[in-house]
């Protein structure tokens, strides 16, 4: 409903009512003026491009607030898209005043401030989340973010670290006490660092050699530290070799378990240890030991390729990876699995010894 109609002081008000049953109104010294601004929301409407004005006066931060509670999110990503949000220079412009060119310079700095260029594509990414969930709820005509150039990231097989199995070995063997199985955990069951802090005796079948991986170690948005279910749904059970399950009751007896959870390790804190002192733990000890800088992380990347050079495919690697998809698998370690190019080298190899006379798996002979 909306009509335009002359005020007695001589000028055109122009209404419209909005699906809500909201009245908006304007002024306008001639009537032309106020016929084309309505001919313009009733074209905004019909394109779907339409925005409540009371909406459109709200900051980022402010629509952030409101419709971050509304949403089915892990603690974990309530801290990353508010670390998103803080980082973001236009957090506290109104909707209506948003740009292109402001996600542009909010990218630019990052880069000048040496941020990763995934950590700068997962901030956006978490930003331009906000930005389209306004554009559905009317408070913004489009995504100003969409198109913006990221930075390049560079493919997987050349920006994975996987340490060598003696390198592997060494941080293990030379590790403290109660530090060492936490490093095993992550390179020969692939635990992720959170969930190797929330690791409990009763998460440990001796007899059937499984670890069950129930939960994760976090901070909560207030900074408290915090127990919460694995990302993305992936609790699992890790099939655990003896030599490692061998290590879980060697440290049970030695270094002992605290609290009435029976927590395997512990912070000085009294509470399970996070993810920064651990990574501060991590590299101390990479320094003392005189090895090059890796992330903890990639002891995850080195089971992975483990369990694929032994020849498993990619459902057991998913599963024991508890990654919600093959194609997450797939995406991450693609790149490890033997090509066609591969299999079709091993086969032809194996017919030639076969026809040789040699044994199959006999390494050719020169010659």
């Amino acid at each position: 409903m909306s009509n335009v109609q002359k005020r007695p002081n001589g000028s055109w008000r122009a209404r419209y009512r909005d699906a809500d049953g909201r009245d908006h109104a304007r002024h306008f010294p001639r009537k032309i003026d106020a016929q084309r601004w309505l001919d313009e929301v009733t074209a905004s409407i019909v394109t779907g491009r339409y925005v409540d004005p009371s909406k459109a006066r709200t900051t980022l931060e402010e629509f952030y607030d409101d419709w971050s509670q509304r949403q089915l999110w892990a603690t974990g990503t309530h801290v990353a898209m508010r670390r998103a949000l803080t980082s973001c220079t236009f957090s506290d412009r109104p909707l209506a005043s948003l740009r292109r060119s402001h996600v542009e310079a909010w990218v630019k700095s990052m880069v000048q401030a040496g941020l990763a260029p995934s950590t700068i594509r997962t901030r956006v990414m978490n930003v331009r989340a906000m930005l389209r969930a306004a554009v559905r709820d009317r408070a913004l005509a489009e995504d100003p973010a969409e198109g913006v150039p990221l930075p390049r990231l560079r493919r997987r097989e050349h920006a994975m670290t996987i340490p060598a199995p003696e390198t592997v070995w060494r941080v293990v063997d030379g590790a403290p006490e109660w530090f060492r199985l936490y490093v095993a955990l992550c390179a020969f069951a692939g635990l992720r660092v959170g969930e190797t802090s929330g690791v409990q005796l009763g998460d440990v079948d001796f007899l059937r050699r499984q670890l069950h991986v129930q939960r994760q170690i976090q901070r909560d948005e207030t900074g408290a530290v915090q127990a919460t279910p694995p990302k993305h749904g992936s609790e699992r059970t890790v099939s655990l070799p003896d030599e490692l399950v061998e290590m879980i009751a060697w440290h049970v007896e030695h270094v002992g378990v605290r609290g009435s959870e029976q927590w395997l390790f512990m912070a000085k804190t009294g509470e399970p240890p996070l993810q920064d002192a651990v990574g501060n733990r991590w590299r101390r000890l990479l320094d003392e030991l005189a090895l090059e800088r890796f992330r903890l992380h990639d002891l995850r990347h080195f089971y992975a390729s483990g369990l694929i050079a032994a020849g498993c495919d990619v459902v057991t690697v998913q599963r024991a990876l508890g990654h919600a998809k093959a194609s997450t698998t797939l995406n991450t370690y693609s790149h490890l699995w033997p090509s066609a190019e591969d299999k079709t080298r091993a086969a032809a190899a194996g017919m030639m010894r076969e026809s040789r006379g040699l044994p199959a798996d006999r390494t050719a002979e020169s010659g």
